[in-house]
């Protein structure tokens, strides 16, 4: 069952956003999908966490940059266009991570 909940989470970081990226921008969807995999680095603040990695540990309102206050922001970064896709990368990292507490619970 592990081994599903590694190939669900880390596709949905990697391999889905891909897809998105192709489906609803395929005119620019590599520098789309480059956008999605450089958000990634939101997951910086889990270094300060200890352990830094814990398999059993929901990351969504633990670590800062994933607390419902940096949720809400992301979310206004929907409204500005200069900033759509960013915030839509974010938002779905946000999901994919809420979808890997559900597996924890």
């Amino acid at each position: 069952m592990e081994y599903i909940r590694f190939i669900t989470h880390y596709g949905m970081h990697f391999l889905v956003p891909g897809i998105i990226a192709y489906v609803f921008y395929k005119s620019q969807w590599k520098k789309v999908w480059l956008i999605f995999i450089l958000t990634m680095f939101v997951d910086v603040d889990h270094l300060f966490a200890i352990p830094i990695f814990n398999p059993n540990r929901c990351s969504i309102n633990f670590h800062p940059l994933h607390t419902y206050y940096a949720i809400l922001v992301y979310f206004l970064l929907l409204i500005p266009k200069k900033t759509r896709i960013i915030a839509i990368a974010l938002l779905f990292h946000m999901f994919t991570d809420a979808i890997d507490c559900l597996w924890i619970s």
